[in-house]
């Protein structure tokens, strides 16, 4: 079973919060598999820690208007010049209607904020347990 989500790029602006989705993104990728923290988030956590770290591989570029009903993940790189970089994930909310037996749309959470180090820190040592 795939574990799917997007990667979103926004710029860090004074009033908006890392804690909600933002209004406007500059790129948005795709990425099949392995979309949850524990992998994908401590990957990109770790290649903006470490330049060495190398290439993530397997994000498919996308039209900033893409849409998908499949997602469990929405991570938002923050960025501006001469700011650190921040990151958020949501885990895509969905329901069931018990009367129309279908997925229903329902409020994604804000599973975690904090600069890269801080995502290494909390995802990273859940490997080790």
């Amino acid at each position: 079973m795939s574990t799917r989500a997007q990667v979103r790029f926004a710029t860090r602006e004074e009033g908006v919060t890392f804690s909600e989705h933002p209004n406007a993104i500059h790129a948005q990728f795709y990425v099949h598999s392995d979309g949850y923290p524990e992998g994908l988030g401590l990957e990109i956590a770790k290649s903006l820690v470490n330049p060495d770290y190398g290439k993530i591989h397997n994000w498919e570029i996308e039209s900033l208007d893409a849409k998908h009903g499949d997602l469990e993940y929405i991570y938002y790189i923050w960025q501006a010049p001469g700011k650190s970089t921040w990151i958020s994930i949501f885990k895509v909310g969905y329901g069931w209607c018990d009367s129309c037996n279908r997925p229903v749309d329902a409020i994604d959470e804000c599973i975690f904020v904090g600069e890269p180090s801080n995502l290494i820190k909390k995802y990273g040592s859940q490997l080790d347990e």
